[in-house]
């Protein structure tokens, strides 16, 4: 049996109590000799995470909760083609961050759509160009899709529109979103504007909806060349983000 000295003593039968007492007075006895047991992966002499700043909340600030949903234009031109674009969402976040009086606290961001995606990294032209190819050549395009891109050979099932909805949970939610695919005609309509962009959500899925930042003195906590990105996966056409501010003023 392991033996565990920080566990309370009222959880373990009397024996195990006074092994656990002895454990821990070894402990700390070690602790206050300077020789602190590392975990096993490394060593007494690996460099350890140290604190380099704190902040603490004064508790009788006022409480934030605000939420935004924000319609983020496109900045790129042309019909949706399928292409891969990336917005930068720092600008209004700050704006947004600035009117709420938020001092302390954390900033959740969104994506409102299963073909975006939203991630953290720099914002820079050639690096979109990177980030697109890079990413079409994890999940190239079906060779049904319109997508300048689409590849020959490449099928994925999410795009066998023919044969969809082919479950009772999807029909239903094809019913909920304001479609009658139990008229034939509606059925039909409803297939014809679904985009062949298996691609997309599977890269949506890859990179993340989502991303927390801390706020602190009113500053958003990211770095010198850190900016935060709207991925258009299905583009180029407008988005909205969801924006949530917690914390404190």
């Amino acid at each position: 049996m392991k033996l565990y000295p920080f566990i309370k003593c009222n959880l373990l039968p009397p024996f195990w109590c006074i092994i656990q007492i002895v454990a821990c007075a070894a402990s700390l006895s070690s602790y206050q000799q300077g020789k602190i047991v590392h975990a096993a992966f490394s060593s007494s002499t690996s460099r350890q995470p140290s604190i380099i700043k704190s902040h603490h909340t004064n508790e009788y600030s006022r409480h934030i909760c605000s939420y935004y949903e924000v319609k983020i234009p496109t900045t790129s031109t042309g019909p949706p083609r399928q292409a891969i674009s990336v917005e930068d969402l720092t600008p209004t976040i700050q704006s947004l961050l600035t009117e709420s009086g938020l001092k302390n606290g954390s900033i959740n961001v969104i994506s409102r759509h299963t073909t975006t995606a939203v991630t953290i990294n720099e914002r820079e032209s050639r690096l979109a160009r990177d980030m697109e190819k890079y990413f079409l050549s994890l999940a190239p395009p079906d060779e049904r899709s319109s997508a300048e891109t689409a590849q020959k050979g490449i099928r994925y099932f999410h795009n066998d529109i023919d044969q969809r909805p082919d479950s009772p949970e999807e029909a239903q939610r094809c019913r909920e979103n304001g479609w009658d695919i139990d008229n034939p005609e509606q059925l039909q309509k409803w297939r014809d504007q679904e985009p062949i962009n298996a691609h997309s959500h599977l890269l949506s899925m890859l990179l993340g909806s989502s991303e927390c930042i801390p706020v602190v003195d009113g500053e958003m906590v990211i770095g010198q060349w850190q900016s935060i990105l709207l991925v258009d996966l299905d583009g180029p056409r407008d988005r909205t983000v969801g924006i949530q501010m917690m914390g404190h003023q």
